[in-house]
């Protein structure tokens, strides 16, 4: 009977070893969706999720969605602050202007000089059931995403690299065009590297977005709707970055104004 309990152990584990493939992230101005998904359908509540109110640093994972007509409020009255202006030319946007993608090296922002890269911070903060390339405690190999932009539960794999991306919530382009032409490179590096900026979500969701702001473009979940936008108002105001009247408009309807 002992033999027969190690063999069905082993068994178990083998199972449960192939069924976590290894993957890669690509970032978000990298590779499109390349074919079927690995999305299960809509994804339970993730009780890790946490509000974006409650988390106006982004050191913690998902984006909640906001429910109560308090909340729905405090969003708007965050909104509010948003000043606007009309989108500028994209000329002479380039992403390397941003530094080189997932640099531990951008002083000022959460995680920084960690010993891991943002893409990997970002992959331990939301990603559930991690799994570690062997001899490292940073470089993750596998994991489960509830990806707050479509509800769907997302199996990671390598041979299906860019099904997962990692969002700019505020997209660098946007932000060229809005002011951030005239930063200094090391701002624009805290912008591209900033957790408060960064989510991980499906690869198709985020190669739909493109460079939009809310008035063209919002999560297709749209329980997170509200959540997204306050999240866009939070880091447009850390960095003193406008947005435009029709994104401002959008965003407080989100939110019930």
């Amino acid at each position: 009977m002992r033999h027969g309990r190690a063999r069905k152990a082993r068994f178990l584990r083998a199972a449960t070893v192939s069924a976590a493939a290894v993957f890669l992230v690509a970032g978000c101005e990298g590779l499109g969706a390349d074919g079927s998904s690995t999305g299960s359908g809509p994804a339970a509540p993730d009780g890790r999720a946490v509000s974006p109110l409650k988390n106006p640093d982004g050191t913690e994972p998902g984006l909640a969605p906001l429910t109560s007509d308090a909340d729905k409020a405090a969003a708007r009255r965050l909104m509010e602050k948003l000043p606007t202006k009309g989108r500028g030319p994209k000329t002479g946007y380039d992403r390397d202007k941003f530094g080189y993608a997932w640099m531990d090296t951008a002083d000022g922002v959460p995680l920084a000089r960690n010993g891991c890269d943002t893409r990997n911070d970002l992959i331990r903060r939301d990603g559930r059931d991690l799994r570690f390339r062997a001899g490292s405690d940073c470089v993750v190999i596998a994991m489960t995403l509830r990806d707050p932009y479509t509800g769907t539960t997302i199996e990671w794999r390598k041979q299906r690299a860019s099904e997962v991306q990692i969002d700019h919530v505020v997209p660098l382009s946007y932000s060229w065009q809005m002011g951030s032409s005239r930063w200094s490179k090391s701002k624009r590096e805290q912008l591209a590297n900033d957790v408060l900026n960064l989510i991980p979500v499906q690869g198709r969701a985020n190669s739909a977005k493109g460079d939009s702001g809310p008035a063209s473009w919002l999560p297709p979940d749209r329980r997170i709707r509200c959540a997204y936008t306050v999240r866009f108002a939070q880091v447009a105001l850390k960095y003193d970055l406008p947005v435009t009247a029709a994104d401002k408009t959008m965003m407080l309807k989100q939110c019930g104004g």
